[in-house]
């Protein structure tokens, strides 16, 4: 079952599935109740940098609004034109990377 797919402002979709998610917040616990907010920085991002290691992943960026210098950040696969979620988490940084979108 889907648990959500996205738009992106680079004009594919991101989804990921409940399995996943489930997967996922158990791995980031602090991420449980924030995620509209995941949902936002796929739709709403600041910024997107493609990875410095992989190039068919892509991490999106959006600000935190209750914490200061802090972000949340969804890493993403495309693939074949869809994307699928890898992870999220909550950063301090931005990290190494080119930018290929902002806002």
């Amino acid at each position: 079952m889907i648990k959500f797919e996205i738009l992106t402002p680079l004009g594919f979709t991101v989804r990921t599935s409940e399995i996943y998610w489930q997967k996922l917040i158990t791995k980031h616990p602090d991420l449980n109740n924030f995620l509209q907010e995941i949902k936002q920085t796929l739709n709403f991002p600041v910024e997107i940098r493609c990875s410095s290691r992989d190039q068919g992943v892509l991490l999106f960026y959006l600000p935190r609004k209750d914490k200061n210098k802090r972000w949340f950040v969804t890493v993403v696969r495309k693939l074949n034109g869809d994307g699928f979620v890898i992870t999220a988490y909550q950063t301090d940084a931005i990290k190494e990377g080119t930018q290929i979108w902002h806002k």
